[in-house]
């Protein structure tokens, strides 16, 4: 971390104790502006609007929703937008690379045993026929991906060179999520690195078999990320009422959390919230469908992040050598964490 870095991360630790006390802030509420992708894995900035997490921090948070991460880059060097949430990108790394100023500063998806919502899918087809088996008969197929330099690359990557494949072993083919179902009903692709609810949706009509989640072949894989501009992270009061009101977001979808499923303590409120927030409408799919996983006191496990972007650079994605240590600032969630106290 920059001396500048540490010097904030002093000031937050200082904020900790003070700002976060009994006295209410009492001003007018400051205007957060916060990128989402609407996703299921954004249920942390949802659940805080909805039960009033950031209300309580004094803030007015205001959303807009976004194709990717990569594309929420420019928004936040530019300083028109505060907050973004979504995936580590080859696109983001090259941007810092460029002095677009951006900093990780807390989990927002993560590949945490038993919670593997990336899914490798096959076409049911080709696993009835036998001519899929194991791994290693990914060799030659065409595989739906959504973009080059993303988490799920990542997946896929770490899937074939356990069988002594290489990335160039397979032909992936982009196209959004959702496009992963046509593809596979159609007979377009051969398999799919997919999240869900389409992995589900894919199995549960037929077309596809899961084969093998995220969890289970790179836990704790860090799939996506909390990013604060860098403009945002220097008003550091407003970043941590900002970062304790997402954290107490985290902790309450982590209580939904059972079995490998939505069906824990507070399951019912939030998929309720998931319902109203996201374009998945479907109470019963969400029931159904893997979640990803979270860390309750919004950790980043820096390693998992700095091996998708040695692999993006081996793939001529990223132009410069990058440390991610360099851009993680875990500063604003462990004041938060220290405020809130322990998960229970």
């Amino acid at each position: 971390m920059s001396a500048v870095w540490r010097g904030q991360a002093l000031a937050v630790s200082i904020l900790a104790m003070s700002s976060f006390g009994g006295a209410a802030i009492a001003q007018a509420p400051v205007e957060v502006r916060v990128g989402t992708l609407g996703a299921i894995s954004d249920a942390p900035i949802f659940i805080a609007d909805k039960k009033g997490y950031f209300k309580d921090e004094g803030l007015d948070v205001k959303m807009t929703v976004f194709q990717s991460a990569a594309t929420m880059v420019a928004p936040l060097g530019a300083g028109q937008l505060d907050v973004g949430a979504g995936s580590p990108s080859a696109g983001m790394y090259n941007a810092v690379a460029r002095k677009i100023n951006v900093r990780i500063v807390a989990d927002k998806a993560q590949s945490t045993p038993g919670y593997g919502a990336t899914k490798l899918l096959v076409r049911k087809d080709l696993v009835d026929s036998g001519r899929f088996k194991t791994l290693a008969d990914l060799k030659g197929m065409k595989v739906a991906m959504n973009a080059p330099g993303v988490s799920n690359t990542a997946m896929l990557n770490v899937m074939l060179t356990s069988v002594g494949l290489t990335y160039s072993d397979v032909e992936t083919i982009n196209m959004s999520f959702p496009d992963h179902l046509l593809a596979m009903r159609n007979k377009a692709v051969d398999a799919g690195a997919t999240i869900e609810p389409i992995a589900t949706l894919a199995v549960q009509g037929g077309h596809a078999v899961e084969i093998m989640r995220d969890d289970q072949i790179y836990p704790n894989h860090q799939i996506a990320a909390l990013i604060y501009a860098d403009d945002f992270a220097k008003k550091p009061d407003v970043a941590l009422r900002f970062m304790k009101a997402y954290i107490r977001g985290i902790r309450h979808y982590n209580k939904a959390l059972k079995d490998g499923r939505l069906a824990g303590e507070t399951a019912d409120d939030v998929i309720a919230i998931l319902n109203e927030y996201t374009s998945v409408k479907s109470a019963d799919l969400l029931r159904k469908i893997t979640p990803t996983g979270m860390d309750p006191d919004g950790k980043v496990n820096v390693e998992s992040l700095q091996r998708d972007v040695d692999f993006y650079t081996s793939q001529g994605l990223v132009q410069a050598k990058v440390d991610v240590r360099s851009i993680v600032d875990s500063s604003f969630a462990e004041a938060a964490v220290k405020a809130l106290g322990p998960y229970k």
